[in-house]
Formats: structure tokens, C-alpha cells, sequence
């Protein structure tokens, strides 16, 4: 669910499933609450043009998970890119999550290196994930 509302790429879909006072740290930027996330969102996919993501679980205990994920996007002069990381979510009793703690690297990719080929949106049910991949 978490990769669908991603691939959505609507910051207001994506806000729900995090406390209002959600705490993120992704990259450089450590946005704080529903509203900072939003900006940060709609600033992320302006720039992450053609974004298709894919989540996988890597590991969970009580309240806390850990996933894995890459992503493929273009700038807006065409170069493609395959961000790789990692996400660390902690969620509140009401199944809410209050913390995510993102690590991300970019890689820079030939348009023919692409691996997700599918309609903007949702992954669709048959498409391979990051394992069945490689990645």
C-alpha cells in the first residue's frame, strides 16, 4: 500500500498514513508534520519527473520496519537516474507512522538500463520486484 500511494505521486494520498506531527529524515532535508512532508513531496516529484518506485520489506520488529527500495526518474533534461535506499518507519499505536528515516544514493542511468517499464501509477501485480531483479 505504501508503494501505491508513492507511485500515486499525490502528496495528499501519501500524508495520510503519517501522524500529524511526523518526523522524516530523507537526504539532507528533515521535514516535520503533514504540511512540511506535503511541500516537500510536491518539491520532490516537480524535480523526479517519470518516478516508478519499488518497496520491499526487509525486516520488522513491534512498531518498527525496515525497507529496502530503488526507484527510477528523469530530470527535466532527460537524464535518467535509479535511487537506491533504505527506510526505517516506527508507527504509533493507531498504526500511524510518527518517524521515517530514509538513506538514499542516485545513480545515474542510460535510458536503455531502465527496468521499470510500466504506466505511471501503480506497479502493476505481474511486474518483477527488486529481488526478482536483482536489485
Amino acid at each position: 500500500m505504501a508503494e501505491d500511494a508513492w507511485n500515486s505521486r499525490d502528496p495528499d494520498r501519501v500524508i495520510q498514513v503519517y501522524t500529524p506531527d511526523t518526523v522524516w529524515r530523507n537526504r539532507a532535508e528533515f521535514p516535520q508534520g503533514r504540511g512540511q512532508v506535503r511541500a516537500f513531496l510536491q518539491r520532490k516529484w516537480a524535480r523526479e519527473l517519470d518516478y516508478r518506485l519499488i518497496k520491499e520489506m526487509w525486516a520488522f520488529t513491534g512498531s518498527r520496519i525496515a525497507v529496502r527500495f530503488a526507484y527510477e526518474w528523469r530530470d527535466d533534461s532527460g537524464h535518467w537516474f535509479r535511487s537506491y535506499g533504505n527506510e526505517n518507519w516506527e508507527f504509533n499505536g493507531e498504526g500511524l507512522m510518527q518517524r521515517r528515516f530514509a538513506s538514499i544514493n542516485d545513480l545515474p542511468i542510460a535510458e536503455s538500463s531502465r527496468l521499470f517499464h510500466w504506466p505511471l501509477g501503480r506497479r502493476p501485480d505481474d511486474h518483477p520486484g527488486l529481488s526478482e531483479l536483482g536489485l
